[in-house]
């Protein structure tokens, strides 16, 4: 790969995995808009890592206090907010890990087209603009409940539909149980810390699997770009979604699942 297909892929990757607007779908846009050759798997994993470090170091004291708080739990300390978060974290992971071992094989098989992509952009983009007009509240992310983690952990196993977005169908769902923008956003990036080491991991062991030598100029320098356009995209989006609300994403999901429709299939 050149310098250009390596920093339009890594920024592409940082931006479009936390934003509501689905990273396969702009994936897909990368090789319609240009003549590059597939960018193989040794480079999706060093972009996810890119991103896995972003929201990490992003959340960094949110991560150590629920680490810590969840060791107090089990030593019998006590459970406090950062627990409680801690296990709706761990239990909205789950449905998406049990669904995607099952399933993994008819969603690769089967579910990656263009159609699916396209219709998954427009349907779940709606549902998420009526989520952010008539059903947001004002809870925080630390007054969730089991309830709560059950219904979002059960609306991120939908993110395995290309075209949905996990971020945008996590937020769309915590909206709906009453969170507010901001705390619905940070719940959601929370989330996506297990779900792409899980997948990061099973990335890796195929991988390992494969002879080909690998371009390391190529894999740090997108580790990298992906991990600084993640970490800006949070940080913006987090400062100005209590003004730019959802809106805007809903209609470029919108748009964007129209156009590829008008160029696949008309």
């Amino acid at each position: 790969m050149d310098w250009l297909q390596i920093t339009v892929l890594a920024i592409v990757q940082g931006f479009t995995e936390f934003l509501p607007i689905s990273s396969s779908a702009h994936l897909i846009l990368v090789p319609v808009l240009t003549a590059w050759q597939d960018q193989g798997l040794a480079f999706d994993v060093a972009l996810h890592l890119g991103s896995l470090s972003a929201v990490m170091i992003y959340f960094r004291r949110e991560i150590f206090s629920m680490i810590n708080s969840s060791l107090n739990a089990l030593s019998g300390k006590g459970v406090d907010r950062d627990a409680w978060l801690a296990l709706w974290v761990t239990l909205a992971t789950l449905p998406v890990c049990a669904i995607g071992f099952v399933l993994h094989d008819v969603i690769e098989g089967y579910m990656r087209s263009t159609l699916i992509i396209s219709l998954s952009l427009i349907v779940f983009g709606l549902l998420l603009g009526y989520a952010d007009w008539k059903q947001r509240g004002s809870r925080s992310e630390y007054q969730l409940g089991l309830k709560d983690a059950i219904i979002i952990g059960l609306a991120q196993a939908l993110a395995l539909i290309p075209g949905t977005s996990r971020s945008g169908i996590t937020i769309t769902a915590a909206l709906m149980v009453g969170m507010n923008r901001e705390a619905a956003a940070r719940f959601s990036f929370l989330l996506s810390i297990p779900v792409i080491v899980l997948a990061g991991g099973l990335e890796t062991i195929k991988l390992a699997g494969q002879p080909d030598a690998m371009d390391w100029n190529a894999m740090i320098m997108g580790t990298l770009l992906s991990g600084i356009s993640a970490y800006l995209c949070i940080h913006f989006f987090l400062a100005f979604i209590r003004k730019i609300g959802m809106q805007p994403f809903v209609i470029y999901r919108v748009l964007l699942g129209a156009w590829l429709l008008w160029i696949f299939y008309f």
